[in-house]
């Protein structure tokens, strides 16, 4: 029996790179890999992964990774949905792979240090809302660290 660390590994992987839609597709592709579990199971691993579900341009639901787990530390190369970063004014926009929007979105607000008011997001595009009194460089060095390849 492979452990839960190959079984959350293989569920990011397959989510990353795939256009995964249900629990059920995602159990038998764990299932033809050797992993024997249940919904309940996999829907927990789901939520310790923070992967959700978003609706994309073309009205379907996929399975999306958040930033936090495409920077775990490990040997594995860095992926990320993050296309281009530009500013409007002080207005930043993130252009993103369709369905990634969301959950980059999410983890800014989370994660920034006060410098960002907020976001609003598409499928494929982030309005990054900054607060008053920083500018187009701190806001950049800010995403940047915390998106590494903008």
């Amino acid at each position: 029996m492979k452990n839960k660390a190959d079984r959350m590994k293989l569920i990011r992987q397959f989510c990353m790179e795939n256009n995964v839609s249900s629990q059920e597709e995602l159990l038998n592709i764990l299932k033809d890999n050797g992993f024997n579990l249940t919904q309940a199971t996999l829907s927990r691993d789901l939520k310790r992964l923070k992967i959700s579900k978003t609706l994309t341009a073309q009205g379907e639901y996929r399975y999306i990774v958040p930033i936090s787990s495409f920077q775990a530390k490990s040997s594995e190369p860095k992926r990320i949905g993050v296309n281009s970063l530009e500013f409007s004014g002080q207005l930043a926009v993130i252009k993103t792979k369709s369905g990634y929007a969301g959950g980059i979105a999410a983890d800014i607000d989370r994660d920034t240090t006060g410098a960002i008011l907020g976001t609003i997001a598409g499928d494929d595009t982030i309005l990054v809302i900054p607060r008053e009194g920083f500018s187009r460089d701190e806001i950049t060095r800010i995403l940047t660290k915390l998106i590494e390849e903008l």
